[in-house]
């Protein structure tokens, strides 16, 4: 089957199209030069539109058709710099599994600039796998076909899930092969983000001692992402304050929804609070904390559970950082290393209370209770000794809710479904508790527990489908299938079944 592009509501043969405007913001740019390298992309042979969010397009002020015409497409290939882009690769260091690089940067990436949204928000522009830079370390700066088309459908699934996240604006093929485990097709990616900040970004300053540098990267943080803390007496404490705060929430969220990130490095650590850098990402099935899927994470750091404690850690080496503006602000060194472990020693608290107001809605309680997080662990761990499906178990726990003929279908999920059985007879005599009917407690909890998620034996088959048949045919059904996660289509139950053995994903691999 050839590429997809022609079921897009857009085309490279329109006639009279207005020619291709982003109306950039360069306000990165402007910051002083060592914060990043002036580059523009590597030219590609044979570019070709894979997929354009049109959607987003629209969200972002952009006109689609523009976008995929031929002038259009040259851009987002970086065949072409646009009207007003001053393209950069930005400088950041990072911890790697706990080793820290002094220096990172955009190895495979160029910031085209920033759009203002209709929402009034500011947002990234960028191009992954768009050439090599000079902080590409070596690599050839390249993108594969298959992890592009990964990123783009873990991406759109987490914004259609609710999750704070980075967007898919478009996937181009570039007519070029590169070189990974195999000889795969190359492709670029068009990133959409609040910012490419990371908690790498401050680390990179820290590590030369850049002290007006920080000041410079902080200020522009509080601009771009906590406007309301720029008249504080503490603004660098808010700062740390307001990235902890999101942060919590979102690794509440993906606990939530059995989401592993994977290589959860500071340099993958946004600013903003998105999900960001979708490498061997996976969704968990068969429920079980220590689960992990990516190849590189061999001694389990960032597996499902562990998920809190490393982005807490995350952050106190963000504090670290910040230390020396913090030291202004408090009048002392000593001062400013309490003011940095309050801060951190928030997190925890914050996640907890995030977490378990997400379990309650997902378990159908709305009021609060003592024994509600001892109910919730229970299932918990029946549900991991009996390995039933995280995903599936919630979303038929919306039947059982309205009254106990819903049981058989959870039940059959548990290895011992006797352990179900157990667990339930508790929590239905919670449910006496509950003013609110069965219905409306199923209808809300189906808001919050999805029917589909990206499953890994589909995805990967999706991948195999576009990278060795270039049938893109199971790309753009996934992507239907995962843009309503909450809407129950029987017709796709293949889509919210678990793998059968023989399918099951064990390893994912980073897209470098």
């Amino acid at each position: 089957m050839k590429s997809p592009d022609a079921q897009v509501p857009v085309s490279s043969s329109i006639s009279g199209r207005n020619p291709v405007r982003f109306d950039f913001k360069n306000s990165y740019a402007r910051l002083p030069e060592h914060f990043y390298v002036r580059l523009a992309p590597t030219r590609v042979t044979a570019p070709h539109l894979i997929r354009l969010n049109v959607e987003l397009c629209h969200e972002l002020g952009m006109d689609p058709h523009a976008l995929a015409s031929p002038e259009g497409v040259a851009i987002l290939a970086g065949n072409q710099v646009a009207e007003g882009s001053e393209p950069l690769a930005l400088a950041y260091a990072g911890h790697q599994f706990g080793h820290f690089v002094p220096q990172l940067g955009d190895g495979r990436a160029n910031l085209l600039g920033e759009v203002m949204g209709r929402d009034g928000i500011t947002y990234d522009i960028q191009l992954k796998g768009s050439g090599p830079t000079p902080f590409s370390r070596r690599g050839d700066g390249r993108a594969a076909l298959g992890p592009v088309l990964r990123e783009y459908i873990v991406s759109e699934a987490m914004a259609a899930l609710g999750v704070s996240t980075t967007r898919a604006l478009a996937a181009v093929t570039t007519g070029e092969r590169v070189v990974r485990e195999t000889i795969q097709p190359g492709a670029v990616f068009t990133r959409v983000a609040s910012s490419h900040l990371r908690v790498g970004t401050f680390q990179y300053f820290a590590a030369r001692d850049d002290k007006e540098g920080m000041r410079r990267l902080a200020k522009y943080s509080i601009d771009r992402h906590y406007p309301e803390v720029a008249q504080s007496n503490r603004p660098y404490r808010a700062l740390l304050d307001g990235v902890i705060a999101r942060q919590a929430r979102l690794v509440a969220q993906w606990m939530l929804l059995g989401f592993i990130h994977g290589v959860m490095n500071t340099d993958n650590t946004s600013i903003s609070g998105e999900t960001i850098d979708y490498g061997p990402c996976a969704f968990m099935e068969a429920y079980d904390p220590g689960k992990v899927f990516s190849s590189i994470d061999v001694q389990g750091r960032y597996a499902y559970g562990n998920q809190p404690s490393a982005m807490h850690w995350n952050l106190a080496r963000l504090a670290e950082a910040l230390l020396p503006l913090l030291e202004e602000e408090e009048g002392s060194a000593e001062a400013a290393l309490i003011s940095a472990r309050e801060a951190i020693g928030s997190f925890e608290p914050q996640f907890k209370a995030a977490h378990l107001a997400g379990l309650r809605r997902k378990f159908g309680l709305f009021t609060e209770h003592e024994g509600d997080a001892a109910l919730v662990e229970d299932l918990l761990n029946q549900m991991a000794v009996h390995r039933a499906d995280f995903t599936l178990t919630f979303r038929r726990l919306c039947d059982a809710a309205i009254g106990v003929e819903g049981d058989a279908g959870v039940r059959v999920l548990f290895a011992n479904p006797t352990a179900y059985d157990m667990w339930a007879a508790a929590w239905r005599l919670r449910l006496q508790e509950e003013t609110i009917s069965g219905q409306e407690r199923a209808a809300v909890m189906r808001t919050v527990n999805p029917a589909f998620i990206p499953r890994n034996h589909i995805v990967q088959a999706t991948l195999d489908a576009a990278v060795e048949r270039q049938d893109f045919g199971p790309f753009e059904e996934l992507l239907d299938v995962i843009s309503r996660p909450y809407e129950d289509r029987p017709e796709l139950d293949r889509y919210a079944t678990p793998a059968r053995p023989e399918e099951c994903v064990t390893q994912t691999f980073c897209g470098t």
